[in-house]
């Protein structure tokens, strides 16, 4: 998400290629332009989006939202404004009603860096990290704090079997100038232990790179991970823990902590065949419904000490991808996400988003999605740039739009049909951290700027399709 102007300028310049459409889910079907415009589809969603009177979150009928943190204007416990750039977020169980893990992308010109306090700052010259908000059970906030502090870019992550929220730094920065430290790590975020969360340690056998988001196999305790970057394009990782290992609260730390903690476990990159022939850039995909089979190559040098990890293995090898970001983890494996693809940034096709589904017992990638190159980003109901991921309790998907022009939480059927969920009326920045309370009644869903969190809720069961 650190690319967002480039990459908007760079969707708006192709913008005019082909019909902006989004079809997906169970149904591994899409309709080409022609058959597209023809077909008669059913509804889908919940109805149309009503705007809105204070001018910042549409919704259908019969939903409504509160804002439970606003950066700049909701204070921390300490005193401090909430941080800028909300970014990916995650909802537990808490004895007050729910707790949320909240990332804040902050770089180095943000106007509120999250506050560098005692005890839960990895690096004082790094303005990233979480703060936890807890609100009670009809979403109204009741306080927020910091969790972790002096991290650098804070864009997504995932949580865990455990209920603890791994939080990414989207970032290769080396140590010097105003950083103590290295940052590209991984961080555990513990959202109801707070003395879990003292002295930050770097999950430094996850790999050092352009983390974006995570998701935890709860059987195997395996981690994959996403990787934003390009120059080359970014990878897909695997991490599979060492023998005897059990995840838990604080096992990752202590495995970090351990002797050869920062090598456990084996690091490595996706690679995807068909029919005997290498897959090398997953926007070779046009249809949904294209599976590949996957092996995986070991990562020689995962803490990137003289070359990027992404530089450490050839094409031959692995297979890239452009904008990878969110991912969840669901029906048996793993639901990520490619927000978009150019044949000038040098992918092999040009596309407005791709989720896939990794399979790890079949060891196939499945396209379950695919949304084409988007001719009105201006337009309600053509989507563009799919970012962070989560799987709706009411079946499907729910992605937050991080693309050119209007931007929205898009829904995604299991019939394979996109529909508006929310539509940002304040400006155009990104929708992030969609992620929905344990017993269905709140999406909890994120605009990045000026920096807003909401808590939607209504009639959720009403949805068509």
């Amino acid at each position: 998400m650190t690319n967002a102007l480039p990459r908007r300028d760079l969707l708006r310049a192709g913008a005019y290629g082909g019909l902006g459409i989004a079809i997906g889910g169970s149904l591994d079907a899409i309709a080409g332009p022609a058959e597209a415009r023809a077909a008669v589809r059913p509804p889908a969603g919940y109805g149309p989006l009503i705007p809105d009177p204070n001018g910042l979150l549409a919704l259908p009928k019969d939903f409504t939202y509160t804002i439970v943190a606003e950066t700049g204007k909701t204070l921390l416990e300490s005193g401090e404004p909430t941080p800028s750039d909300p970014d990916g977020t995650a909802c537990f169980r808490a004895r007050t009603g729910w707790a949320l893990v909240n990332n804040h992308e902050v770089g180095s010109t943000e106007p509120f860096r999250v506050p560098v306090l005692p005890g839960v700052t990895y690096d004082p010259g790094a303005g990233g990290g979480t703060t936890t908000i807890e609100v009670d059970r009809r979403g109204n906030r009741l306080r927020e704090y910091v969790s972790v502090a002096g991290t650098h870019n804070n864009c997504a992550g995932g949580v865990t079997p455990w209920n603890t929220w791994l939080t990414c730094e989207e970032t290769e920065q080396r140590a010097g100038g105003v950083f103590q430290k290295d940052h590209g790590y991984v961080f555990e975020v513990d959202p109801l232990d707070r003395d879990a969360n003292q002295q930050p340690v770097p999950l430094t056998f996850l790999g050092r790179y352009a983390h974006e988001a995570v998701a935890v196999d709860p059987h195997t305790h395996s981690i994959y991970l996403t990787e934003d970057a390009a120059g080359p394009q970014g990878l897909y990782y695997r991490w599979t823990p060492p023998k005897r290992f059990h995840g838990g609260k604080g096992a990752l730390r202590a495995l970090a902590l351990s002797p050869g903690g920062a090598t456990a476990g084996k690091l490595q990159a996706l690679s995807c065949s068909a029919y005997g022939k290498h897959i090398f850039d997953l926007s070779e995909a046009t249809e949904p419904g294209t599976r590949y089979h996957v092996t995986w190559v070991d990562v020689p040098d995962r803490d990137a000490r003289t070359v990027s990890v992404r530089n450490q293995l050839t094409d031959t090898q692995i297979t890239r991808s452009r904008k990878l970001e969110g991912q969840w983890w669901g029906d048996g494996g793993v639901y990520f996400v490619a927000s978009f693809a150019r044949k000038e940034d040098g992918s092999r096709n040009d596309h407005d988003g791709h989720v896939w589904h990794y399979d790890p017992a079949a060891r196939t990638v499945t396209l379950t999605t695919i949304f084409g190159v988007n001719p009105d980003p201006d337009a309600d109901l053509a989507y563009d740039g799919p970012d962070n991921i989560t799987l709706s309790p009411y079946g499907g998907l729910m992605l937050a739009e991080d693309g050119v022009g209007l931007s929205h939480v898009v829904g995604l059927t299991e019939s394979g049909t996109a529909y508006p969920m929310a539509r940002n009326e304040f400006n155009d920045s990104e929708f992030a951290g969609v992620t929905f309370s344990q017993d269905g009644r709140f999406l909890f869903a994120n605009v990045q700027v000026p920096g807003y969190v909401f808590a939607i809720t209504g009639p959720w069961s009403r949805r068509h399709g």
